[in-house]
């Protein structure tokens, strides 16, 4: 999934740049308020994607003394700091200068320089959401697309899509802020479109970060994962009982396990030590992003304030 990530954030950053300074542009030639927040939109989005591949290239690095589980994370907290970057930039400085311009409204000139900008931007755009878009369906696989975002664990593909969402949408409120204020002659319909697309920024800020929050605190692995590994810990004999089953997301790839089992009284330390060692190998085989398994031997009294193991039936 992260080589796919790496060319959505690529076309993107490749598109934003050239658009940024266009919309920059055409805004200096004309003097629309919705342009002006449109470039400062394609500049934070292009800024953005710089931060999601470094973040990539950090969640790379390997473990070492001081992360012993690797820096996977960091893709996470660049995700989230995109969506501040959003949340402040984009979207407050789009509704303070539509307030500015409400306040002094400017007349547009070569308003149509706007038109030709916006519509290239709006094809442009539309190429960079549809080639995120089809990524992001390759990558959900059978889960629908709301629970993909969801249940992903590898934020950069979503957020490349709502940024190019966000993009879109507000390309067309500064076509159509642009169009009534040249039609009607009303300059006020310029600067509520940037007051409007700084809305929107401000709303998909807001949904960013509620999805890479629980990420980036530590969420566990998706349902099918814990339970199949419940139903590899039935398969022992040996294991009276399954007190718990502790996963974490340590980055998209990896997921670190951590179990507590009872083991029967009858069962020799040899023979546990073999057993842990297969469970081991069994979980790592089943499910390849699982990159570490801690199993702990303990009594089931230990953990009877726990709330009991799912009861999952074996797969047929």
């Amino acid at each position: 999934m992260s080589s796919g990530s790496k060319k959505v954030i690529y076309a993107a950053l490749a598109g934003n740049t050239l658009i940024a300074l266009t919309k920059f542009s055409a805004a200096i030639v004309t003097g629309s308020s919705a342009m002006l927040s449109e470039g400062i939109h394609s500049l934070v989005d292009t800024g953005n994607q710089g931060l999601l591949l470094h973040g990539l290239k950090q969640a790379k690095k390997p473990p070492d003394e001081r992360f012993p589980f690797g820096h996977g994370k960091e893709i996470y907290f660049w995700s989230f700091i995109v969506a501040i970057l959003i949340f402040a930039l984009g979207g407050g400085i789009s509704i303070y200068e539509g307030i500015r311009h409400l306040q002094h409204p400017e007349p547009m000139s070569q308003v149509y320089v706007n038109y030709i900008v916006l519509s290239l931007a709006i094809l442009f755009e539309g190429g960079a959401w549809l080639f995120a878009w089809r990524e992001f369906t390759r990558a959900k696989g059978k889960w629908g697309y709301i629970e993909a975002i969801q249940r992903g664990k590898d934020p950069s593909l979503f957020v490349v899509l709502f940024e190019d969402s966000a993009a879109i949408l507000g390309l067309l409120v500064a076509l159509l802020g642009v169009g009534l204020s040249h039609i009607t002659g009303i300059l006020y319909f310029d600067g509520l479109a940037s007051i409007i697309i700084g809305l929107i920024l401000l709303g998909t800020a807001v949904w960013l970060a509620y999805e890479t929050k629980g990420l980036l605190i530590g969420e566990s692995a998706n349902v099918s994962v814990v339970r199949g590994i419940h139903l590899i810990l039935q398969n022992y004999p040996e294991i009276g009982h399954v007190n718990e089953v502790l996963t974490m997301h340590m980055g998209p790839d990896y997921i670190l396990v951590n179990i507590s089992v009872d083991f029967r009284n009858e069962i020799p330390a040899g023979k546990v030590e073999t057993v842990i060692a297969d469970i081991d190998t069994a979980i790592k085989h089943q499910f390849p992003l699982v990159k570490r398994v801690f199993v702990g031997a303990e009594a089931r009294s230990v953990r009877q304030a726990a709330p009991p193991e799912p009861n999952y039936e074996p797969v047929t």
